[in-house]
């Protein structure tokens, strides 16, 4: 069994109830939040969250049976300023210290680009690179273990953690508990291995498959040379090997839809359904 949730800003930027009442309308059970993204009045900036604005907008989310399995704060930790960088660090930091506030346990990030825009870079798959982004993480985890949370680290292959080979060298490198996996397996693909998909999705299982938090789930279709993102089910991507593996071997684990919309979740969710055997 699964738990299917949404990006809450594919719903639009909402009030916070009004914005839960809508996701709980098509049937599903978490969000991932990007707080300036999706919380009409909102343009949070360092030193902006409060505990009372995080137990707000949580108890919303909450009274609709909604849990906030995801606070995206998807900084560039080696964004090339020091001085930027240094901010977007404070920014996800705070994101960890209020947390629980909101009624989540876990901060996600991605591991950054050389290049200020996030921007595909050759040298994000050196060693330099990802010298720099093992010490910022270190240095987010570091306040994650303060405070009883979880720093979730999703891979893209144009990023400085490309492959699961490196995911799982960046989990033993910090050696904390704290920091966990967002698994999105289409992140892992090219156009160059998409035929592949099932030995990548079976390498990162076996690499780091303990470590999986949360998983996005959105689908791809190979055309002129590149991989196109699509909504889940509308694509090349075999869902139920993974989805059955990881519902028998986490259960209840929380699946969130990407490139999906109002009009499209309840179908992107029954098809997660369907591939993992079961709901709850």
């Amino acid at each position: 069994m699964i738990r299917v949730g949404i990006r809450a800003h594919d719903f639009g930027k909402l009030p916070a109830d009004e914005l839960a009442a809508r996701i709980a309308a098509q049937g599903l059970s978490s969000v991932q939040l990007v707080l300036n993204k999706a919380i009409a009045g909102l343009d949070l900036k360092t030193g902006g969250l409060n505990s009372g604005l995080a137990a707000h907008i949580g108890g919303c989310f909450a009274q609709k049976q909604i849990q906030i399995a995801v606070l995206a704060c998807y900084i560039n930790p080696i964004h090339p300023d020091l001085s930027e960088r240094a901010t977007l660090l404070a920014w996800f930091k705070e994101h960890l210290r209020f947390a629980r506030d909101f009624g989540c346990g876990l901060v996600a990030l991605e591991s950054g680009s050389v290049n200020a825009d996030y921007s595909p870079n050759p040298q994000n798959h050196g060693e330099a690179a990802f010298q720099e982004m093992l010490e910022s993480i270190a240095e987010l985890v570091a306040e994650a273990e303060r405070f009883g949370v979880i720093v979730g680290l999703e891979a893209v292959t144009f990023h400085t953690v490309s492959t699961p080979q490196k995911m799982r060298r960046a989990l033993d490198a910090i050696g904390s508990n704290n920091l966990q996996v967002v698994f999105d397996p289409v992140n892992l693909l090219s156009f160059e291995n998409h035929r592949d998909q099932q030995r990548v999705i079976a390498e990162s299982l076996d690499l780091f498959g303990d470590r999986i938090a949360v998983v996005h789930a959105k689908d791809f279709v190979a055309e002129n040379g590149a991989l196109k993102t699509v909504r889940a089910g509308g694509g090349q991507l075999d869902y139920a090997p993974l989805l059955r593996q990881l519902a028998t071997r986490k259960p209840f684990i929380n699946v969130v839809l990407e490139d999906a919309s109002e009009a499209t979740a309840r179908e992107c969710a029954q098809f997660l359904v369907r591939s993992a055997g079961g709901l709850n």
